[in-house]
């Protein structure tokens, strides 16, 4: 089955994705990674101010098969959490790239995404084209 990368955003082999918009990033986890975790029952994320740091875990996505880390692309400051997707996380599988975000950060340094994959880079990893 082949999922949808969107072109404008970036991806961690670890299955997140960041949408990077002058120093504001939002962070989400891809189509792909919700396909493989199944129904997803839970999500911790952050608070607003709270510091994450990139390559480290910010929280966690649970489903009925495993409890998955979610790892920051960036550094900065968390700005918003997607609180209706915390309250139903089963909604992330219908709009992982819009709806379906999961923090929002205000990025240190837009560098930080600069080694992540293009959504080309990622689809031929996940999907082993």
């Amino acid at each position: 089955m082949a999922f949808e990368y969107p072109e404008d955003l970036k991806y961690l082999d670890t299955h997140e994705y960041v949408r990077l918009e002058g120093e504001n990033a939002t962070i989400g986890i891809s189509a792909f990674a919700i396909d493989q975790l199944g129904d997803i029952v839970f999500l911790e994320l952050p608070q607003v101010g709270d510091r994450v740091t990139k390559g480290e875990t910010f929280g966690t996505v649970e489903s009925v098969k495993a409890v998955e880390d979610l790892n920051s692309p960036v550094t900065g400051t968390v700005t918003e959490c997607n609180d209706p997707m915390m309250d139903s996380p089963e909604k992330l599988a219908d709009d992982p790239y819009g709806k379906g975000w999961l923090i929002k950060v205000k990025v240190e340094n837009p560098t930080d995404i600069d080694d992540a994959m293009s959504a080309e880079e990622y689809s031929s990893q996940v999907e082993g084209d």
